[in-house]
């Protein structure tokens, strides 16, 4: 069964099975897997905590106030029952083939050993470039990753709501490819930190590649 958690920065967080929540869930974190959980988590939250879910989903209205729990908790799970069902942020590597090339009859003689060896030297060095060593080049220009580096890049940086209208993606996503194709693929030093109206701002030095 899905289950959702949200945590004490309101962010909201899908997971395919409870068991997957509660090995994943932190410290302030609530989940629920209903409508119904919800509104009773929500029974218990300050009066303002839904509003501020609610403006914080991309594409949401603002609003300054709900009637009920039961309507503010019927709107926020029609809006992120379908998160965890959404395609993946960047296209899946290519599987490699390790097939050796099946080898053509030649009718030119063989070279020599020798002169095998002299035509290879001096043998050319092929170090392996680092993650951190790709630059802008080999990133699309108009695709979501160019988009959101010139985000993180920006002196305040970019908001975690910001990202997400920007891209359409949801929230687990969007942290999702800042740290696996930011973090891990392209070696990016991504900065996270919390600004005093506790939204959660990313950015990246000016100095990174």
């Amino acid at each position: 069964m899905k289950t959702f958690t949200i945590d004490s920065d309101n962010n909201i967080t899908a997971f395919p099975t409870p068991d997957h929540a509660e090995a994943a869930i932190g410290a302030g974190s609530q989940s629920f897997t209903s409508q119904q959980q919800l509104a009773e988590l929500a029974a218990a939250w300050p009066a303002g905590r839904l509003a501020e879910i609610w403006n914080s989903l991309p594409g949401a209205k603002p609003v300054k106030g709900f009637k009920s729990v039961r309507a503010a908790a019927s709107r926020i799970w029609k809006s992120i029952e379908t998160l965890g069902e959404d395609p993946a942020p960047t296209a899946p590597t290519k599987a490699v083939s390790r097939k050796p090339a099946r080898r053509v009859a030649s009718s030119q003689p063989r070279p020599s050993k020798k002169a095998r060896s002299q035509k290879g030297s001096p043998k050319a060095s092929r170090k392996r470039p680092r993650a951190s060593d790709k630059t802008d080049d080999s990133v699309r220009p108009g695709s979501k990753t160019a988009a959101i580096l010139a985000l993180l890049r920006r002196t305040r940086g970019a908001t975690l709501a910001e990202i997400m209208q920007a891209t359409s993606w949801q929230a687990h996503s969007v942290r999702g490819f800042i740290s696996g194709a930011l973090g891990k693929k392209m070696g990016l030093a991504v900065n996270s930190t919390k600004r005093e109206d506790g939204a959660r701002v990313y950015s990246i030095s000016r100095g990174e590649v």
